[in-house]
C-alpha cells in the first residue's frame, strides 16, 4: 500500500462517525449509589409539585363552589327583595299618565330603594317594562331608555323564573356599570304591579363577596388538604427513612461481593497460569530438550529416525510457544510487573512478526488503577486479535492519552486494513464476534464508553473512553 492511499484511508477513517459498540447504556454503570442529598432533593421537589398540585385544584374548586354559593345568596336575596320590598312598593301612580303624579311616585320609589335595597353588595337597580323600556332605575339617566331584552330576559318574563349571569358590561344599557372594570353579578325575576302589570326586576351584585367567599373556602379546604398531605408526608419519613438504608446496606454487600469475586477471579487465574507455568510448560521444555538430545543422537545412526525427532521437537516447541501465548493471555504478567506500556507492546508482538508496522504510544506518567488497567488491556487485546485475524492490515497505531479536561483516559487502536460493516455487526450480535460483545459489556459495566468507527476499505479505529 502507498503512502497515498494510506493517507487517504486515515482520512476516510476519521471523516466517518462514531459509533457506540457499549450501546444506550454506556457510559452510565449498572449500580448507581444512593445519596441521601438526591433522595432528600427528590422528595422536596415531589412535595412541592403535589403540594402546588393541590393548591391549584383547592383554588379552582373553591372558585367555582364559591360562585355557585354566591350566584345562589344572590337569586335568594334578589327574591326576597323582590316579594318584600320591590313589588310592595309598585303603585298605581307609578302607572299613571300623569307626568306630575308618576313623578312623584318615581321619587317615592326611589326613596325605598336606597334605604331598603341598596348596599355594599346590591350596587344597581332596575325595573324593566316587557318592550325594553327601563321604567326605573337608581340610575336617573336611564329611566325611560329602551333597549331590547336579551333571550334569557325575555325567557324569564314569559316563564316567571329567577336568574343570574356575569353581566355584559360592554352592553349599552350598562355603561353606567362600568366602574374600575369590576364584574357584576346581575340577578333578574319578574314583578307584578297593583294592577298585575309584569315588569323585570334587575339588581346588580358586586363580584368581590364571590372573591371574598373563594378566599374563605379555599382558606379552609386547601389548609385541610395541605396540613393531611405534610403530615403524610412527616409520617413516611421513617419508612423512607429505614427503606433507604436497608438499600444502602444491601449495595455495599453487593459490592463486597462483585470485589471479592473480581479478587477471587485474578486470584483464580494468577494460580493457573503459576501451575501451567511451573507444571507443564517446564515439563514440555525437558521434554523437548530430551527430544533434541536424541535426535542430534540419531543423526550419526538413523537420518529418518533423527528427521522424525527433529520434527516432535518442534512440535513440542509450538506447545510451548501456545501455552505461553495463553499464559499471557490468563494473567499477563508485564501488566502487573511492568505497567500497562509494556503489556500493549507485548500484545503487538504477533503483528510484528506478520510484517506490520506496529506504533504503540503510551505516557511515562499514566495512572489508573488495576482495574482500569484490566480493562484497557482487554479492549486492546480483543481489538488487536481482531486486527491481525481480518484486518490484513499493514500499520496499527495504538495510542494511550489522558487524563483530558473531563478527567477520561482514552485508547485508540487505529489501521488501514479492510474494515468492516459495523452495522452489519452490531445488527446481527448472534453471528460472532463473541469476544467483542464480552469487551463491550466489560466496558459498559465499568461505566466506560467503546465507540468504532470503520466500512469496508476505509481501515478501522476503535476508541476507548475510560472515566475517571
Amino acid at each position: 500500500m502507498t503512502d497515498a492511499t494510506e493517507a487517504g484511508d486515515a482520512q476516510a477513517v476519521t471523516d466517518l462517525p462514531w459509533v457506540s459498540v457499549t450501546g444506550a447504556d454506556a457510559g452510565r454503570t449498572s449500580e448507581q449509589p444512593l445519596r441521601w442529598s438526591r433522595l432528600v432533593g427528590g422528595v422536596v421537589v415531589l412535595a412541592l409539585l403535589v403540594f402546588a398540585g393541590v393548591a391549584v385544584v383547592s383554588q379552582v374548586t373553591a372558585r367555582r363552589a364559591a360562585e355557585r354559593e354566591a350566584v345562589n345568596d344572590a337569586l335568594t336575596i334578589t327574591d326576597v327583595l323582590a316579594e318584600s320590598v320591590m313589588q310592595p312598593a309598585l303603585t298605581e301612580d307609578l302607572f299613571s299618565t300623569d307626568p306630575a303624579t308618576r313623578k312623584a311616585a318615581l321619587a317615592k320609589l326611589d326613596a325605598t330603594v336606597r334605604e331598603r335595597l341598596l348596599s355594599n353588595t346590591i350596587v344597581r337597580v332596575k325595573l324593566w317594562d316587557p318592550d325594553g323600556t327601563i321604567v326605573y332605575a337608581d340610575e336617573p339617566q336611564l329611566i325611560g331608555m329602551r333597549f331590547a331584552l336579551d333571550e334569557e330576559e325575555t325567557e324569564a318574563l314569559e316563564h316567571p323564573v329567577t336568574k343570574a349571569e356575569i353581566s355584559d358590561l360592554t352592553a349599552p344599557e350598562n355603561r353606567f356599570e362600568r366602574i374600575n372594570n369590576r364584574k357584576l353579578l346581575e340577578v333578574y325575576r319578574p314583578v307584578w304591579g297593583p294592577n298585575h302589570e309584569t315588569l323585570l326586576f334587575e339588581t346588580y351584585s358586586a363580584y368581590d363577596a364571590v372573591t371574598a367567599r373563594t378566599g374563605q373556602l379555599w382558606r379552609g379546604f386547601g389548609g385541610i388538604t395541605l396540613t393531611s398531605l405534610l403530615l403524610m408526608l412527616v409520617a413516611q419519613a421513617p419508612l423512607t427513612w429505614a427503606l433507604v438504608a436497608r438499600v444502602r446496606r444491601s449495595q455495599r454487600d453487593r459490592e463486597a461481593y462483585l470485589a471479592r469475586a473480581v479478587q477471587a477471579s485474578d486470584d483464580e487465574r494468577r494460580r493457573i497460569a503459576a501451575t501451567l507455568h511451573d507444571g507443564a510448560v517446564q515439563e514440555l521444555v525437558g521434554s523437548a530438550f530430551l527430544v533434541a538430545g536424541a535426535a542430534d543422537r540419531a543423526r550419526l545412526a538413523d537420518q529418518a529416525m533423527a528427521r522424525q525427532l527433529d520434527l516432535a521437537a518442534g512440535s513440542v516447541r509450538s506447545s510451548i510457544g501456545g501455552l505461553r501465548s495463553l499464559l499471557v493471555d490468563i494473567y499477563p504478567p508485564s501488566l502487573r510487573n511492568a505497567g500497562l506500556r509494556s503489556a500493549l507492546t507485548d500484545l503487538t508482538a504477533p503483528l510484528r512478526a506478520q510484517g506490520v508496522a506496529v506504533t504503540v504510544e503510551v505516557p511515562e506518567d499514566i495512572q489508573l488503577s488495576p482495574e482500569r488497567e484490566e480493562l484497557v488491556f482487554r479492549v486492546a487485546q480483543e481489538c488487536l486479535r481482531n486486527t491481525m485475524k481480518h484486518a490484513d492490515a499493514e500499520s496499527v497505531r495504538v495510542t494511550l492519552s489522558g487524563p483530558d479536561q473531563e478527567g477520561r483516559t482514552v485508547l485508540e487502536l487505529k489501521d488501514d486494513g479492510v474494515g468492516f460493516d459495523l452495522g452489519a455487526v452490531l445488527g446481527n450480535p448472534e453471528e460472532g464476534h463473541f469476544g467483542l460483545r464480552l469487551v463491550a459489556d466489560q466496558a459498559s459495566a465499568a461505566g466506560a464508553v467503546l465507540m468504532a468507527r470503520t466500512a469496508p476499505g476505509v481501515g478501522t479505529q476503535w476508541r476507548l473512553e475510560v472515566p475517571r
